[in-house]
């Protein structure tokens, strides 16, 4: 009686572990795959509890929701005009037929590698046929939308769906952008030399006009200062000889003032004159009498 317990604790609980096993769930974000024994039996691709063979078969799950792919190095193409760039582009894909998916690339990694490779053939393919002026220009769009569609058609036999395929970078390789550097930087040399050459000419234009203007003015100021010096000098020996013809005395009485003052001033100067001399006549008698 005891082994018969026994026996049927075991048959109990090998059933409870064969009924768990046998067990599983399928994700919202998910579809699983039904194997036995290494061959898929089914695909399940609705959320939800689902029943399998215990120990016999097993279930692997693939990712329903939209998936990225990055490649991690640029590429660098060549375009119809010779132009090299250097192109990093991104991909989103999704597992349509998980069947499909198994048979060809087993998994996520194995897709990686197949989608690496067909997109980059695509690409080169793409920009292959344009110029650098589409690629910056409008037409982007559609060349993104070509490659898209491109590679759309040759993932279909692996189970996968592409969604979108886009140009993330496009550059120029690290040696192409130097010489433009250097060919930008040379062009820009010789156009500061051409405006300082340039503003060089004007100003000498400019300084010698402006010297010219200069002598000009001062030649003017000269004579006309010349011009008016003559003409007070006139007009003073003009009065000087009008006053002399009116009081010949007083005219001589303010010339002498005039010596004295000018000979007599703050400078210390020294004379040494007769004290008959003619020349202190007035500060003997007012009347310059001797």
């Amino acid at each position: 009686m005891a082994s018969l317990r026994f026996m049927g604790l075991a048959v109990v609980f090998v059933g409870a572990i064969g009924f768990y096993n046998a067990m599983f769930t399928v994700d919202q974000t998910q579809q699983a795959l039904v194997l036995q024994l290494g061959e898929p039996k089914r695909t399940i691709q609705e959320p939800g509890l689902s029943f399998k063979i215990p120990f016999i078969q097993d279930v692997t799950y693939y990712e329903k929701r939209v998936l990225s792919l990055i490649p991690q190095d640029a590429e660098e193409v060549i375009l119809s005009d010779q132009k090299r760039l250097k192109v990093d582009a991104y991909a989103r894909y999704q597992i349509e037929d998980p069947l499909l998916f198994y048979q060809t690339v087993r998994n996520e990694f194995g897709a990686r590698g197949r989608l690496e490779a067909i997109i980059d053939s695509s690409v080169r393919r793409a920009l292959g046929r344009e110029t650098l002026g589409s690629i910056l220009t409008g037409q982007r769009n559609d060349i993104t939308r070509s490659i898209g569609d491109e590679v759309n058609e040759s993932v279909s036999s692996l189970g996968i769906q592409i969604i979108d395929v886009r140009l993330r970078r496009a550059d120029y390789p690290e040696a192409t952008s130097q010489n433009i550097f250097n060919r930008m930087k040379s062009e820009r040399e010789r156009e500061a030399k051409e405006f300082r050459a340039t503003g060089e000419e004007e100003a000498q234009k400019i300084r010698a006009v402006a010297e010219k203007t200069r002598t000009v003015i001062i030649s003017e100021a000269k004579r006309t200062a010349q011009e008016l010096r003559g003409a007070g000098d006139s007009e003073a020996i003009s009065i000087y000889a009008d006053s002399f013809g009116q009081d010949a005395d007083f005219f001589a009485f303010y010339r002498s003032m005039e010596a004295y003052r000018n000979s007599m001033g703050k400078d210390g100067t020294s004379m040494v004159l007769s004290p008959d001399s003619s020349f202190f006549r007035f500060f003997k008698d007012k009347e310059g009498v001797k």
